[in-house]
Parts: C-alpha cells; structure tokens; sequence
C-alpha cells in the first residue's frame, strides 16, 4: 500500500513539466547589458519557481536567482525584466503579487 502511493507520488512528479518562458526584448536588452547568463540548470529552477508561483494564484512574480533577480509575468509566461545583484540595492519592485527565492 504504501509503495504504491510512493510510485504514484514519483509518476505525478515525472509528469510535471516546468513552463516555458520567454524573455521580453527588454530583458533581453538588461541582460546583454548587464553581462546576465543563466544555465540551463538555473533556467529550470526558475521555470520552477514560476510555476509554484502560478500555482498559489499569482500574477506577477519576482524571482530571486543567485545573484540576479527576474520579474516574470505568469498570465503571458515572460520575463518582463532581469536585474544583477548591483542594480537591486534601493530598488523599489510594484505591481508583483509574490517572491520566490531558488
């Protein structure tokens, strides 16, 4: 009994698929400009971190990701902007309904 709710539990969590995002052009703008890359190991988490987000009912998300710090919209799956760990002293963040550190 209990092993089938292991297996069951595994098979549900192989059949999760993290969303795709996007980038805006002005993410993509800030992150040639800021020297801003991400693996493809770190793009997962935060494609992860997005669709937790979504999954609590949120919006507008800022996802916080080593050193960098992404605003994702989650009703058009973008990423509306990136920012390094420099540009986020004294920045004031609006319109975003969640944080999700990864």
């Amino acid at each position: 009994k209990k092993e089938a709710a292991i297996d069951k539990q595994l098979k549900q969590q192989a059949d999760i698929k993290p969303m795709t995002l996007k980038f805006s052009n002005h993410a993509v703008e800030r992150m040639s400009q800021r020297g801003i890359t991400f693996s493809p190991e770190q793009f997962t988490k935060i494609e992860n971190a997005a669709r937790k987000a979504s999954e609590k009912g949120s919006k507008e998300t800022l996802i916080f990701a080593d050193d960098s710090a992404l605003i994702v919209s989650l009703k058009t799956n973008t990423i509306v902007t990136v920012m390094d760990k420099s540009a986020l002293k004294e920045n004031v963040f609006t319109n975003i309904d969640s944080t999700v550190m990864v």
